[in-house]
């Protein structure tokens, strides 16, 4: 038991590993805000009266979703940086932290999307015929009730989401964001391969250690918000 604490130590004092996890919650913050942004117009595009709108969501939605992230990480880096030449920062570590960001916000806003609608399912089908009836139309009945309803209706499948998508930030190697947790973790195998169990252990533990808090925070969330019916 010892010896395992002791590769603890020794792991920690030559890697930096909280800041590997910091990069990931970087990534993980602002694609989050962006992906619900995102998710939102294509909520609103999903339930808009124009058949147009209502494809061109779907659409989305249904492409994005069934394509592999690791695909659009690749995409944005050999295609839109390596052959298009375009870049988000003149910083080159900076680029390749935005592109990450890019990649995680255009897949997860599709899931976004459909949590979204899944709220806006609960919302009564009065609520809508009532705002018509004051004379609402449809992007102000739905800025000021529907989706404050369906916000507090998709809190759990919103907190799925945030979990997928701190998860899926160890994805931003594709587009080589080199300081992230599976970087590091490939890095420490192939110079520690003695220490396997002690580094599988750090890195399960510290998203272990992210991921609990969100799940009970959301949780909660979602019995103390829930529209009450």
């Amino acid at each position: 038991m010892g010896d395992f604490l002791s590769q603890f130590g020794a792991l920690f004092a030559e890697y930096p590993v909280a800041s590997a996890f910091w990069v990931n919650i970087q990534l993980t913050f602002w694609a989050a805000i962006f992906s619900l942004l995102l998710g939102t117009v294509l909520a609103l595009m999903r339930i808009s009266p124009i058949a147009s709108l209502q494809w061109a969501g779907a659409a989305y939605v249904n492409i994005l979703r069934n394509t592999p992230l690791t695909v659009i990480m690749t995409f944005l880096f050999l295609a839109v940086w390596t052959q298009l030449q375009i870049t988000l920062s003149d910083d080159f570590a900076q680029n390749f932290f935005r592109f990450g960001v890019v990649g995680l916000t255009v897949y997860h806003a599709a899931f976004v999307c459909e949590a979204i609608r899944s709220g806006v399912n609960t919302v009564p089908l009065g609520q809508a015929e009532a705002a018509r009836a004051i004379g609402l139309s449809f992007l102000p009945a739905a800025r000021l009730i529907i989706l404050p309803q369906a916000f507090r209706g998709a809190i759990a499948p919103l907190g799925n989401t945030l979990i997928a998508l701190l998860k899926n930030s160890t994805v931003a190697v594709a587009v080589s964001v080199s300081t992230e947790t599976s970087t590091l973790m490939r890095e420490m195998i192939e110079s520690n391969a003695n220490y396997i169990y002690a580094i599988f252990m750090i890195f399960a533990i510290g998203f272990a250690v992210l991921v609990i808090p969100i799940g009970l925070l959301t949780t909660y969330l979602s019995n103390r918000l829930a529209v009450r019916r």
